[in-house]
């Protein structure tokens, strides 16, 4: 340890000879490029790869931070600015036109770097081998909602970074629940301390009350004299003081032990010692073995050895029932903090290989990858099955698993105007090869896989394989999407691909949240539809996100997005990138239609030619209100269930005895061409294309209840029942059963309500609440003065949201605010903070953010998630039904 003593942080790559610039004179080391193509060629340590994201509120410094990583890893010469539009991250020109991060970046470096640096770039440098870590930047804002989950996907670890001001805001509760349901362990970074009214201790107690997680501080915030400059952190693992000097690059910085701290600043050296005793005894609640060490160091909570405090920390942080997540402070900005973030990074998340086991579904059977590569996944399978006659796949040998080469999730696509398609994948067994053939699951198709990539933001490096646990790029794919599953398979059938049952394997997929907002596209003339629809396809495919309909009466195209500023930037990218001839018309809001009693039973008989070949099929459909929508039924061997976009479709497979057996009936096994899970999904999709619009409002079904009923005696008839007469009778059975019960006992217009946070200064508070309740029509819920918990109220989780003793949570004084401001919450300007949590029709929060901003001085926030549709009434239905119809 360097005690006492400056030192600088030498830039890593000064002496190569061969540089390249980018990103807008932004300087690479060639042979560092060639370095690291180079070293993704083989196989790669899991134990020294860290798959990571981060997640925070929008300007919360996110995209601040990773250009610090990598400027201290060297991977860029210079520190770019969000500002200037000249980070590496945000490289669309949207981007760096409005100073956001409108799409996640996928960027890959070495913490510690690989190699020359003569002196050590943090404390622990030397302690540390040489990790890869992908990195992903996502975006803060609420419209990008989807971008974030994608990631959250395949992450193995997440820094979530709080706004030191502002403490913990809405959208991070969202994004951190959000993390909570995938079961990623995570890290704190409290940023933008150095900025008047930062309040670390107040942010602590945040993490608490509104993240219900306990906080366990590693770092305290230091600040020069008392109250007045912030200079560095207080490390109370290693229990030192690390303080940067001067206001240069950040790579100066002194580390002084807390002896020798006496001398300097004795009161924060007690704090330092304070925050090692609370993190001591809180880790010791948690951890068997560091209350052993706590024992042979008789008690002595400093005398615990640092490296014992980190090996805890990573088992709590890694073990999800803990519950426990440490806590970091720094001011990206001023460099400060930032390689100290980076030794966390490796040392407490978890490399691929301690990650949880990915979730996969066989042949509709769920359980997990580890599972079938070790042959238990199919023994599970066995015993669980009820149908015998429905369930005849054997279970796989040895040597069918062994074949399985590798097992990927692509889980983004982007449009490149020069490459074309790229397909992010992150692979979870296996290695995926160049010009391998990959086989979608998802799709039953293959496609070859001709070149890989190693994305590095906007650039990329070619590479030869992807192995387990990294993230690569595949250039060259036709038809995959996001969320789609890829294996690779020794000796695959080139057109029907693995054989059963692998050919059904499928990784947990991503779950795309409704459009809540639509508008028109109109191409400029007649001759522009096809490049207008070529372009929408290209959009969608994309961002999954987005949706394109074609309204039936007007022939309109319809594009729906997750808010205004979605919408907004989709027609950025489609007039601008994807060069559309095309306008869009007013945002307007996506209602649903709900039917009111069930209907009796409808028998559909499909009977028809179509390419030349005869399609026939039968099913019985039947739709009710969905009354319990929070009790889901579970698959059996002869029930298949399945909840989409608020409605819920279930498959029986039984005999109906509606119609007498004869020699020309179902002789118990099905044709060849059909499967069990083949006529599912024929069936489920023929009832979402009837559920899509409505009898009475044209608009889409929720709340609906469609059960299809499929006798395989009396509804099957041989090679004429195809899939495409599966769906085709499922959907035309499913219209009629609507049809009838709409007519006659008429439907209901449904509406989105939001739930909705709004941030504002006190002085504001009776003027937003007013404008909320009585001109909006919302609902207040609470008003958040620090003291009320907004978990619940929020944000959706699948747990039950711990409640924390407050009295036991250690947080360090703040040195601004006097202590009556910190029990109510963060101030900023000298004004105290308020947040108040409302539901609200979303038709009434168009445009909301340029009013709030008016009623606020502009100095007013609000994010807003979907809640729930309700049914409208009274006066309100009336006024809609109106504006509507146009009478």
């Amino acid at each position: 340890m360097l005690l006492g003593k400056a030192f600088s942080l030498n830039r890593l790559c000064q002496s190569r000879n061969e540089l390249i610039p980018r990103h807008g004179g932004r300087l690479f080391s060639q042979s560092r490029i060639r370095y690291l193509a180079k070293s993704q060629n083989g196989t790669s340590e899991t134990s020294t790869t860290r798959n990571i994201g981060i997640i925070a509120h929008i300007d919360a410094g996110k995209t601040t931070t990773t250009e610090r990583m990598l400027y201290y890893s060297g991977h860029t010469r210079r520190i770019g600015n969000v500002d200037d539009g000249s980070t590496v991250t945000d490289f669309l020109p949207a981007e760096r036109a409005r100073g956001v991060t409108i799409q996640s970046a996928a960027i890959s470096f070495h913490w510690p770097p690989l190699s020359g640096a003569s002196a050590p770039h943090s404390p622990n440098t030397a302690e540390l081998v040489p990790h890869n870590i992908n990195l992903i930047d996502t975006p803060g804002h609420a419209d990008f909602t989807f971008e974030v989950l994608r990631s959250l996907r395949i992450l193995d670890g997440a820094i979530c970074i709080l706004d030191g001001v502002a403490g913990v805001e809405a959208q991070t509760e969202k994004v951190w629940y959000q993390a909570a349901n995938y079961h990623i362990p995570k890290i704190i970074y409290v940023n933008k301390l150095d900025r008047d009214g930062a309040a670390f201790g107040e942010t602590v107690k945040q993490i608490a009350s509104r993240l219900h997680t306990w906080p366990v501080v590693c770092q305290i915030p230091w600040w020069d004299a008392g109250k007045e400059n912030f200079c560095g952190i207080g490390d109370a693992v290693g229990l030192r003081a690390i303080r940067w000097t001067g206001d240069g690059d950040g790579t100066e910085l002194r580390v002084i032990d807390i002896e020798e701290l006496g001398a300097d600043d004795a009161r924060f050296g007690e704090e330092i010692k304070k925050a090692r005793l609370a993190l001591v005894e809180t880790l010791s609640e948690n951890d068997d073995q560091l209350v052993e060490k706590y024992l042979e160091a008789e008690e002595d909570s400093l005398a615990i050895p640092a490296a014992d405090i980190r090996a805890s920390l990573r088992r709590c942080i890694i073990n999800s029932s803990s519950n426990i997540v440490p806590v970091f402070a720094g001011a990206s900005f001023r460099n400060i903090g930032v390689q100290p973030l980076l030794d966390a990074v490796v040392q407490l998340l978890p490399g691929p290989d301690e990650a949880s086991d990915p979730e996969i579904k066989l042949d509709g059977t769920s359980g997990s990858l580890s599972e079938l590569l070790n042959g238990k996944f199919m023994q599970t399978e066995a015993k669980s099955s009820s149908r015998r006659s429905l369930s005849r796949h054997k279970k796989p040998s040895t040597a069918l698993i062994q074949n399985l080469e590798a097992c990927a999730l692509a889980f983004k696509v982007v449009h490149d105007a020069r490459r074309g398609m790229l397909v992010y994948v992150r692979v979870y067994s296996g290695t995926l090869q160049q010009r391998s053939t990959l086989f979608n699951t998802n799709l039953q198709v293959s496609e070859r896989a001709p070149q890989l990539l190693k994305m590095y933001a906007s650039e990329s490096v070619q590479i030869d394989a992807i192995p387990a646990g990294q993230i690569g790029v595949i250039l060259g794919l036709k038809q995959t999407r996001t969320g789609d599953t890829l294996i690779s398979y020794s000796g695959a059938n080139a057109r029907s691909g693995p054989p059963s049952p692998l050919n059904s394997l499928q990784l947990r997929p991503i779950e795309v949240p409704p459009a809540v907002f639509f508008s028109s596209i109109e191409p400029h003339s007649m001759s522009e539809e096809k490049n207008v629809k070529t372009a929408l396809e290209l959009l969608i495919r994309e961002d999954p996100s987005l949706q394109v309909t074609e309204d039936e009466e007007s022939g309109q195209t319809l594009l729906s997005g997750m808010g205004e500023f979605h919408l907004e930037i989709a027609q950025d990218r489609l007039i601008t990138d994807l060069k559309a001839k095309a306008s869009m018309g007013n945002i307007e809001i996506a209602y649903r239609e709900a039917i009111l009693e069930a209907s009796p039973p409808d028998v559909y008989v499909f009977d028809r030619e179509r390419g030349g070949k005869q399609g026939r099929a039968s099913c019985i459909a039947k739709v009710e209100p969905l009354q319990d929508e929070g009790n889901v039924l579970h698959d059996a061997g002869d029930r298949f269930t399945s909840m989409e976009d608020g409605n819920r479709i279930t498959i029986l497979m039984e005999s109906t005895q509606d119609l007498p057996a004869d020699e020309t009936s179902w002789d118990g096994e099905l044709p060849s061409h059909l499967s069990v899970q083949l006529i599912h999904s024929a069936l489920k999709n023929g009832a979402l294309a009837a559920l899509s619009r409505g009898i009475n409002y044209s608009y889409q079904m929720h709340n609906t209840h469609v059960t299809l009923t499929l006798d395989l005696r009396s509804h099957i008839f041989g090679v004429e029942t195809t899939p495409a007469a599966l769906s085709s009778a499922a959907r035309l059975a499913t219209k009629a059963a609507l049809k009838s019960t709409a007519l006659q006992h008429g439907s209901a217009l449904m509406e989105l309500v939001m739930n909705v946070v709004v941030s504002v200064d006190d002085a504001s508070l009776g003027a937003v609440v007013n404008d909320l309740s009585s001109s909006r029509g919302g609902h207040i819920m609470s008003l958040d003065d620090g003291t009320v918990t907004s978990g619940p109220t929020v944000n959706e989780t699948s747990s039950e949201l711990l409640r924390i003793d407050f009295s036991k949570v250690y947080a360090p004084p703040d040195p601004f605010g006097s202590s009556s401001v910190a029990e109510q919450g963060i101030a900023t300007d000298g004004t105290r903070q308020r947040s108040i949590v409302a539901r609200v029709p979303l038709k009434e929060m168009v445009g909301y953010l340029k009013h709030l901003r008016s009623l606020t001085g502009g100095r007013g926030g609000f994010v807003m998630s979907a809640d729930r549709f309700e049914r409208v009434v009274g006066q309100r239905e009336k006024v809609l039904l109106k504006e509507l119809r146009g009478y």
